[in-house]
């Protein structure tokens, strides 16, 4: 099964909501950081690929029909190659700011809030994540200009080696209708997804913290 939807949306931009709809959209997963944080297994997978090692897209991403956000937006161009039928859905905040606003207060906090000595699953999640950062987005993730100016360029690389027909450029409050046109399906009655939200993700964060350390 090949994906059918490429995101190259960085995270903190509407990806949880997007995977909900893109799974009653698909009809199959989508391919999100929660199936990191779920699957311990698949955090030595992503380390690898940071560091360079080589990866059959086609046998990590098997049995999704889509992916969205980190660890798997960093390698958008990859998976747009493995997957030439798809489209590359970018998701985006209106401004730079306001994406740094919810970054700051999620994913920044999380990597460098103390964990206790016996978290170490979740230690190793993070020194997966803080590479891929540095060497997929920025040394510079935790400056809040050269953060914003890093998702500005990483947005413009999407956008100009993308296909414009291929391309589907969505922000959150864009709602079912953009990617149903591109998938050729219904829109569905339903509202669009609203998840993720910056107080349920800390939430989720000290949950699996919490968990991490009983375990």
């Amino acid at each position: 099964m090949e994906l059918r939807v490429v995101g190259a949306g960085l995270g903190r931009t509407g990806t949880a909501s997007l995977k909900q709809a893109l799974e009653a959209l698909t009809g199959g997963p989508c391919y999100h950081m929660f199936e990191v944080f779920e699957r311990p297994e698949a955090v030595p997978l992503w380390h690898a690929i940071v560091r360079g090692e080589p990866t059959d897209w086609d046998a990590l991403m098997a049995g999704y029909t889509a992916s969205v956000d980190w660890p798997a937006a960093a390698y958008w161009p990859e998976l747009a190659a493995a997957n030439p039928d798809a489209i590359v859905l970018l998701s985006s905040r209106a401004t730079a700011e306001q994406w740094w606003g919810s970054m700051e207060k999620t994913i920044v906090a999380t990597l460098t809030m103390d964990l206790p000595p016996e978290a170490e699953g979740m230690a190793e999640h993070r020194a997966m994540v803080l590479d891929m950062l540095e060497q997929r987005f920025t040394p510079d993730w935790r400056d809040p200009q050269r953060a914003m100016a890093a998702y500005e360029r990483h947005n413009a690389r999407v956008r100009s080696e993308v296909a414009p027909e291929r391309l589907v450029d969505w922000r959150p409050g864009d709602g079912w209708e953009p990617i149903c046109t591109a998938l050729d399906v219904a829109v569905p009655p339903e509202p669009f997804p609203h998840n993720n939200t910056s107080e349920e993700f800390q939430a989720s964060i000290e949950t699996r913290a919490a968990g991490s350390a009983a375990s």
